[in-house]
């Protein structure tokens, strides 16, 4: 079954702060002094009501990770990549069991091409009023080739991508979101660091509960591949790339 299409109101749009390409304009998340609508917060981790809900039916929320507008996954210390993850999480979570939604989207954007307008490191959770957010993805999309398998965690790099070429997935059991984050962690700083000789500048996180466990898909993005936009074809390196590619990755795992 395929989703309707979210409505996006330019109206709204027109409003919005930028400053990834523009990176010396304000930045409204450095002033937590000045935030409204703030949901929840836990040290310098906060949750608030987006100032620019561009989606219409929807319930759009930001999770400020950081005071520090440079931060990112891939240079957070462990202790603080965890709580983020666990903060996160929670309030994800919770809007799920709320019951108001017909589903709740959490996702991250990182980088000039993943689709962000503001540095400052944050995730969203976006609550969909009458759309099923996940009902063009199927467990098929979550797994593929091995990377590192215990018994709350599993990481894999897509045989069936969503979009392609190179989809990581992480997932572990609900109890187990210290490993997520961990792992999440690692495979950001290979696409960063190490994925295409190093120029890969963004990615995207996305989350999908699935019933005990999590899962958090790992995009490295470049150019979107006009396969997939114009007939939604995904795309997939050869198998023994992506086996060369898995055990690249596994390495970050052994250390």
């Amino acid at each position: 079954m395929q989703a309707h299409p979210l409505v996006f109101d330019t109206n709204i749009a027109k409003g919005k702060p930028e400053n990834i390409r523009h990176p010396h304009n304000d930045c409204p998340f450095c002033e937590p002094a000045n935030l409204t609508e703030v949901l929840a917060q836990s040290d310098d981790r906060i949750w608030l009501m987006n100032k620019f809900p561009t989606l219409q039916a929807t319930w759009q929320t930001i999770v400020i990770e950081t005071s520090d507008h440079l931060g990112d996954i891939a240079t957070y210390s462990r202790a603080q990549n965890r709580a983020i993850f666990a903060f996160a999480l929670k309030h994800w979570r919770a809007t799920i069991a709320s019951g108001k939604f017909e589903s709740v989207l959490l996702y991250k954007n990182f980088g000039p091409h993943s689709g962000g307008s503001l540095r400052h490191p944050h995730m969203q959770i976006v609550g969909l009023t009458d759309i099923d957010g996940y009902a063009n993805v199927t467990p098929a999309n979550l797994t593929g080739y091995p990377i590192v398998t215990t018994r709350d965690l599993s990481v894999t790099a897509s045989d069936q991508p969503i979009m392609g070429f190179v989809e990581f997935n992480v997932s572990a059991a609900w109890n187990a979101v210290d490993q997520l984050a961990d792992a999440v962690q690692k495979v950001v700083q290979y696409t960063l660091n190490d994925y295409f000789n190093g120029r890969c500048d963004s990615y995207n996180l996305f989350f999908y509960p699935a019933k005990d466990r999590v899962v958090c898909k790992i995009e490295p993005l470049f150019n979107v591949s006009p396969y997939y936009i114009g007939y939604r074809l995904s795309q997939v390196d050869t198998p023994e790339r992506m086996r060369e590619i898995a055990a690249a990755v596994r390495t970050h795992f052994e250390n």
